[in-house]
């Protein structure tokens, strides 16, 4: 149906190329020129000023469910104002004992135009929905849950 680019850029800047010394930070670079400096997690000898995947998966992860969770409110008229999602990624090993972020918790708080009158069960229903209709949520194995 559709396809996805990402340029992945990495270049040695070390003289040894032994697992302690050599750079861990690249680019990402998208069909509309965007570029991202990213490197491995600090835990994994990283820059912590860069992005690391595993905070770009939890990200995409978020993204995904709030885009999908807007285009559900405008489809009922329930005028979304702002949404903010703090979400939470856990890296553990999984069934196969392989490090993987094996949950993700996402936390978003929604403000609902005045007048907009959503009950928590509502509100459940549409994060269900959202979640059944994730593109990224439907890609992975991860358990993603709404807190």
């Amino acid at each position: 149906m559709s396809e996805h680019l990402a340029t992945i850029s990495w270049k040695r800047e070390t003289e040894s190329f032994a697992y302690d010394d050599y750079n861990r930070t690249h680019f990402w670079r998208f069909d509309n020129g965007e570029e991202v400096r990213a490197a491995a997690a600090p835990a994994f000898l990283g820059d912590p000023s860069c992005v690391d995947p595993e905070e770009a998966f939890v990200a995409s992860v978020s993204s995904c469910h709030m885009l999908t969770f807007l285009a559900i409110a405008a489809r009922k008229r329930l005028t979304v104002d702002s949404y903010e999602d703090k979400a939470v990624g856990y890296m553990a090993k999984n069934e196969h004992g392989r490090l993987a972020v094996t949950r993700v918790e996402l936390r978003p708080e929604i403000t609902f135009a005045d007048g907009v009158d959503v009950d928590a069960e509502a509100l459940a229903k549409m994060h269900h929905l959202s979640h059944e209709q994730c593109f990224i949520a439907n890609s992975v194995n991860t358990e993603i849950v709404v807190i």
